[in-house]
């Protein structure tokens, strides 16, 4: 038990550094850099839907941890909670998560696509300078590229046991969410 609160402490942790780190930068890039202009056209409007429909596909992403998390299934329920056992034991929840595990790398293909067809629809180029969006994008090709290390069948078997170890690591999402978060309301102030 001592070592899942460990373990979770150390995920609040960073997640406050992270949170605390991007607040500062923030305030510093609200001050620092003029208010861009947006301008409504056709392919921002059709930027935003990708946007939502991102964010849709991340949160299903994420959901499929959090039950892993809740039914203590999977090798991060493990490293968080070893001694945890689920209160809940539903064959449909097990069913869904099954689904969720069969469906993942589909859902994570349609979101990078998604997300960079949001990035590039939206103009990148207006704000590259907010470190927010740059690392944003490095997060996202990051997860694209190791997940797709992970399921194209010629990788190296060291190259997939390392694409496992970065590309299923929470805070890489906790990372994007909080960057997406504050650069979101950066922009649209």
């Amino acid at each position: 038990m001592r070592q899942s609160i460990k373990n979770i402490k150390g995920i609040l942790i960073y997640t406050g550094v992270i949170f605390s780190i991007s607040a500062m930068y923030f305030i510093y890039a609200y001050f620092a850099y003029p208010a861009v202009e947006e301008q409504e056209t056709l392919l921002s409007e059709i930027g935003e839907g990708f946007g939502k429909i991102g964010l849709g596909l991340i949160s299903f992403i994420y959901f499929r941890t959090a039950l892993k998390l809740l039914l203590g299934k999977g090798k991060l329920a493990q490293r968080l909670l070893p001694d945890y056992t689920s209160p809940i034991n539903s064959s449909a929840f097990n069913q869904l998560l099954t689904w969720l595990n069969r469906t993942h790398v589909y859902f994570g293909i349609a979101a990078v696509a998604v997300i960079l067809l949001h990035i590039a629809m939206m103009g990148f180029a207006e704000h590259s300078h907010i470190l927010f969006f740059p690392a944003l994008l490095a997060l996202v090709i990051w997860q694209g590229l190791f997940g797709l290390f992970l399921t194209w069948r010629y990788s190296p078997d060291e190259l997939k046991k390392f694409s496992h170890v970065v590309h299923a690591q929470f805070i890489t999402g906790i990372a994007i969410g909080i960057f997406a978060f504050f650069g979101h309301i950066l922009i649209d102030d």
